[in-house]
């Protein structure tokens, strides 16, 4: 029996003229993803993705990679019918009822696409319903609240019968909103904030800072498995690495002590700037949430902030820690991102750091050292670490 999916668009089909925009870079996704996998036919018709396996492949894991890619609300699993009545009645003994063996109640939605097909929407449903009834005389139909919803639709080339949907990524195609440079440190606020603005239809690039030796190689290559666990949503990524250990020396060594992540935080944004420019990146990407850390109140993001022109997303600034976690549960990074080692941001933490500076006497500081001379051989340090999509 021929098994295909049906994949939902979401946000897509509210894009008016732009819509074929927004489908065909879901389709070009869809590819992308699937094509370690085996080969397929990925098609598009009334607000549905059709993807076809044309080859031997293994169907749950395929279902796994559709319910990460962007821009898909729901997935239906699908047998293939002839648009018959009793292929379709057929169809539906052999093959619903292994998605109903704990279930106890459903119903049967039926539509018809084609309008040339002799039988109405509401016929379908009926000869459908009997037919589910005869292979599994345990259930009972309940319209209101059913377990499992078993879905006929009789479209132009075939008739598609599933039992159940389920939940997509939701969001936007990755890509069809730009380019941003994600702000990725080892912890767990970061990574989320990357797989937020990817589910908004941003491309990611991101960049991390060391301080060797005073942060370690197992703590970069933590943070490269973070990239890795996000590309699984976000699509291949391009990390810069970036060094600080001179600017957080000449701080330690010129600067007063309360002053320092402020500064820090100041040259890391002026830093990142720099490589997004090159990199045709249109925003900063960070993990702050107003008030979780010293540098996060709102005092602290307006100064770090002034740093820089251009915008800068915190899509977890409203979210407290729990929120997060959750988030950062569901894309399988939190285990990573609790591993104890150290970055570059808890290397030379000062005992007091000033919660609610004040920019001018933050200047003041900044001017004991050559800002622009220290930003630009910083980023002559910065390496590339390409992270391929992890399917």
């Amino acid at each position: 029996m021929k098994e295909i999916f049906l994949c939902k668009c979401g946000e897509i089909v509210l894009k008016g003229a732009n819509h074929s925009f927004f489908e065909n870079a879901l389709i070009k996704e869809l590819k992308f993803r699937l094509r370690s996998y085996g080969s397929f036919k990925v098609s598009h018709s009334q607000s549905t993705v059709y993807v076809e396996p044309t080859s031997e492949v293994d169907l749950d894991a395929v279902f796994d990679a559709l319910t990460r890619v962007f821009g898909i609300v729901t997935i239906e699993r699908a047998a293939v019918a002839e648009k018959d009545i009793d292929k379709i009645k057929e169809t539906i003994r052999e093959y619903i009822p292994r998605f109903l063996a704990d279930k106890k109640t459903f119903k049967v939605e039926a539509k018809r696409a084609d309008k040339r097909f002799p039988l109405k929407s509401p016929e379908i449903a009926a000869e459908s319903g009997g037919a589910v009834l005869s292979a599994c005389p345990f259930l009972r139909v309940n319209v209101k609240a059913p377990e499992v919803v078993v879905r006929v639709e009789v479209r132009e080339t075939a008739a598609y019968i599933s039992a159940g949907s389920f939940k997509g990524a939701g969001g936007m195609p990755v890509g069809t909103n730009g380019k941003g440079l994600l702000l990725l440190s080892g912890g767990i606020d970061s990574p989320v904030a990357g797989y937020m603005m990817a589910k908004r239809g941003v491309k990611i690039d991101a960049v991390h800072f060391e301080s060797f030796p005073y942060t370690s190689e197992r703590a970069k290559e933590k943070v490269l498995e973070l990239a890795k666990l996000v590309t699984r949503y976000s699509g291949s990524m391009l990390v810069h690495v970036v060094s600080l250990t001179k600017i957080q020396e000449e701080l330690v060594k010129n600067c007063d002590e309360e002053y320092f992540t402020l500064l820090l935080r100041r040259y890391m944004m002026a830093i990142a700037e720099k490589i997004a420019e090159k990199n045709d990146c249109l925003a900063l990407i960070t993990g702050e949430s107003v008030g979780q850390v010293a540098s996060q109140t709102m005092q602290a993001i307006a100064v770090t902030n002034a740093t820089v022109n251009m915008p800068v997303f915190r899509p977890c600034i409203g979210m407290d820690k729990e929120e997060i976690v959750q988030i950062a549960r569901k894309i399988d990074t939190f285990e990573t991102s609790i591993q104890p080692y150290e970055d570059c941001c808890t290397v030379f933490t000062p005992r007091h750091p000033k919660t609610k500076p004040e920019l001018p006497k933050v200047i003041e500081q900044e001017k004991k050292l050559d800002f622009d001379a220290l930003v630009a051989e910083a980023v002559e340090t910065k390496t590339e670490v390409y992270i391929p999509a992890d399917v």
